[in-house]
């Protein structure tokens, strides 16, 4: 049977605010079959780095909450540290962060904030991944693995490794402790062209593992304690260091699928993503982009698999966006392609897409329920 995807436009009158239909979509869909009554509910969101803009509004986590409240249930607003250096890295920035980000008692009274691997990231539970290939076990945030129930809120974008950030990317990589994020981006070692490098120390300022030290003003690259995050090839500004290859980026994708399982199985769970400000990169840099695509609509399943698969349909339905990274000089835009392998060559979504289905994570065969809210 296909999974059913419940979708709204953003389009709104004088009588409708964004907010109010965003509940409404939620309460159309048929994720209050879920019983809340007495269960602690872990809204799975993320906070915004620092500089970012491009991560959903409070607003919404609010509505969502207030939502699940009125039906007995006990949200709160949870994420897990961050394996690379920036202002989510340990819980007490992470929660400044989050406050600062407009996710905060006054913002959104209805549900806490709990990091849920705790102070430096090291408070996590080893889930079984049934099925799993790569990942027999998974290193899950403590607060997430003791939640009764299971929401995550998404922000659907583009992603520089996984090729697109949705459900599972917000589960599967978010809801992993430190320990468990670099579990997964162990395949994803950067190379290194030591004839490039001119001694910056650019990469040792982002690199939170003391990956890179300099000798005779060259960098040295320690493989050992390089968690694979890839912070580096991004802030390289000769090339010096270079991207991953494709199996690693495939092997990420299906470790992202596995951490998903392990998280989600036995537990009643919904989806929720917003297609909106699709940045071409992660929300986890503390700038974005301009979007890729003009903005979507909203997006609400009970089949993380089948959420992804409709917000990757709707992103490739749209005309790239002017002055964008898929209209860069430097980005030449392949009609053979669809908006996401643009956005990023490297990565193949549809082996994630499939590699989830195979996991029994969920449906890439959906039905798209119209739901018109105005």
């Amino acid at each position: 049977m296909k999974s059913k995807v419940y979708f709204t436009d953003f389009r709104t009158y004088s009588r409708i605010s964004l907010v109010e239909k965003f509940e409404k979509l939620i309460s159309a869909s048929d994720m209050d079959k879920i019983d809340f009554s007495g269960k602690f509910v872990a809204i799975k969101l993320h906070f915004g780095e620092l500089g970012n803009l491009a991560f959903l509004r409070h607003n919404y986590a609010q509505t969502l909450a207030k939502h699940i409240k009125t039906r007995g249930g006990i949200p709160f607003l949870t994420d897990c540290n961050t394996l690379y250096t920036g202002s989510r890295t340990n819980a007490v920035d992470h929660i400044h962060t989050a406050y600062t980000n407009g996710f905060n008692p006054v913002s959104c009274p209805d549900a806490p904030i709990i990091i849920a691997d705790g102070l430096k990231g090291t408070d996590e539970v080893d889930l079984p991944v049934p099925g799993g290939y790569y990942c027999p076990t998974a290193k899950i945030g403590r607060a997430i693995a003791d939640a009764d129930i299971i929401i995550s809120l998404n922000h659907f974008k583009g992603h520089e490794s996984a090729g697109f950030g949705g459900a599972m990317k917000n589960l599967g990589m978010g809801c992993g402790s430190r320990a468990g994020k670099k579990d997964m981006h162990t395949s994803e070692k950067p190379l290194y062209n030591e004839d490039l490098c001119v001694g910056c120390e650019i990469c040792a300022k982002v690199c939170a593992h003391e990956a890179q030290s300099f000798k005779d003003g060259k960098m040295v690259f320690d493989e050992d304690k390089c968690a694979g995050c890839g912070r580096c090839l991004e802030a390289c500004p000769t090339g010096a260091l270079s991207t991953h290859t494709a199996d690693d980026f495939r092997i990420l994708n299906r470790k992202i699928a596995e951490y998903t399982k392990a998280i989600l199985v036995g537990k009643p769970n919904y989806h929720i993503s917003l297609v909106v400000d699709v940045s071409p990169f992660c929300d986890c840099y503390g700038c974005n982009d301009t979007p890729i695509v003009p903005d979507v609509g909203m997006f609400a399943s009970g089949d993380p698999v089948a959420i992804d698969k409709a917000c990757i349909d709707a992103v490739n339905a749209q005309h790239p966006m002017e002055h964008s990274h898929l209209t860069d000089a430097d980005n030449p835009y392949d009609k053979n392609l669809d908006n996401i392998y643009n956005n990023c060559k490297a990565t193949d979504w549809k082996d994630a897409i499939r590699y989830a289905q195979e996991l029994g994570l969920g449906n890439a065969d959906y039905e798209l329920v119209q739901c018109n809210i105005n």
